[in-house]
């Protein structure tokens, strides 16, 4: 049983389908760099790529923790980055990306009250996993509040998502 939740996704625009990066499919399959693709997706955009900036990112992280306290959720670790963002949770009983989706909608709302008016501001999906272990939940929080800023020197070992 899982005992935390980690999610992450992106900004609109900052990792795209065919990605020199590498690239998960809308099955959760990850896929090696496609320039094809990638031009592909790059035509399809309606806006540009979104960078927040750290008002922005601000405004993101309050809004993720005003939900977790109205859901009752426990938030163990937020940090919103320019392009996208890490949460590591608490919600019992809820499946595991109904956080991730509510998170991205009041994040929406939020910046919509606040900055630019623009259609798109999230990727489309997420990433979650459970964290089943103690030992997980614990090198997962360390990643998301210090591994950022060095390089992903902290290595979650987090399971696969379920």
């Amino acid at each position: 049983m899982a005992i935390a939740y980690f999610s992450t996704w992106t900004t609109y625009g900052t990792w795209l389908p065919g990605d020199g990066r590498g690239w998960c499919s809308r099955g959760g399959i990850w896929q090696l760099p496609d320039p094809e693709i990638l031009n592909t997706a790059q035509y399809r955009m309606t806006e540009t790529a979104l960078v927040l900036d750290a008002i922005q990112r601000r405004i993101v992280e309050e809004a993720i923790a005003a939900h977790c306290t109205i859901r009752g959720w426990q938030l163990h670790a937020v940090n919103c980055r320019s392009n996208h963002v890490h949460v590591v949770m608490t919600a019992a009983g809820v499946p595991v990306d109904r956080p991730r989706e509510q998170f991205k909608y009041w994040g929406t709302r939020r910046l919509k009250e606040k900055t630019l008016d623009r259609k798109h501001w999230w990727a489309d999906g997420g990433w979650d996993v459970y964290l089943d272990e103690e030992d997980q939940l614990d090198s997962t929080i360390r990643y998301v509040i210090e591994g950022q800023d060095r390089g992903g020197e902290y290595e979650s070992d987090a399971g696969a998502s379920g």
